[in-house]
């Protein structure tokens, strides 16, 4: 398969681009900047791109030969400044609709296409109907076990409100919410699947490392099960 993998440099991106190779696909990997160090990889079966997200037209572009476009972009690159990521996602927590608007724009002209969106944990139901992000006691508690202000309960709700984007549309889009907990770590192979709530481990936990959530991601692009859905995954 010819894979796409927007936010290449990231945590998740990385790791996607990584699985991806590993498993004898093509990858286009794409980032703001392709010329910056770590983008010029001599890895077979790379090839490396610079695109802009928020541009429908540039996405339009690069396109053409891909089976799969996976987008995880993030406000700023959490894996080399995850400060600088939480400060631009709350400055502007309209951003995830903006690349929703882009990405489903771009893919009226390549409907075969599949689009994958690696979104946030917010939107996921903490009750039937009842995102998250739009608890403000459980979207703040969240936020203090993880170490983030609770002003970033504004970037949770713009993300949540990009996967209401996709969900108007009729491409062939599909939407990951990883577990509310998810860094690098190890690559088992070995979680749970779920749909609109998190996916809890025995002690009640949302976790998943960011391997696993590469594995996940990849699977669906080879054997896609959530066409127009939305789907999580945890340990």
């Amino acid at each position: 398969m010819h894979i796409g993998v927007v936010g290449a440099t990231g945590t998740i991106g990385s790791r996607v681009v990584t699985e991806a190779l590993e498993r004898g696909h093509h990858v286009r990997a794409f980032s703001r900047d392709a010329s910056r160090p770590g983008a010029d990889e001599k890895r077979e079966n790379i090839t490396w791109a610079s695109v802009d997200v928020l541009d429908a037209a540039g996405i339009t572009a690069v396109l053409p030969g891909l089976d799969v476009l996976i987008s995880a972009y993030q406000p700023g690159n959490a894996a080399k400044d995850i400060e600088d990521t939480v400060r631009r996602s709350i400055a502007d927590p309209t951003t995830h609709s903006t690349v929703a608007h882009a990405l489903t724009k771009a893919l009226e002209s390549h409907p075969r296409t599949r689009l994958i969106v690696i979104g946030g944990a917010g939107s996921l139901e903490v009750e039937p109907g009842l995102a998250l992000a739009d608890s403000d006691d459980r979207m703040h508690e969240i936020l203090d076990q993880l170490g983030l202000p609770r002003a970033y309960a504004a970037a949770a709700r713009g993300a949540r409100d990009g996967f209401d984007v996709l969900r108007t549309s009729n491409r062939l889009w599909t939407y990951f919410s990883p577990a509310m907990e998810i860094a690098p770590g190890e690559r088992t192979g070995r979680f749970r699947i779920g749909g609109d709530q998190a996916v809890r481990d025995a002690e009640g936990h949302s976790r998943i490392s960011a391997e696993d959530a590469a594995v996940a991601l990849i699977d669906e692009a080879e054997l896609p099960q959530f066409l127009q859905r939305r789907f999580t995954i945890g340990y």
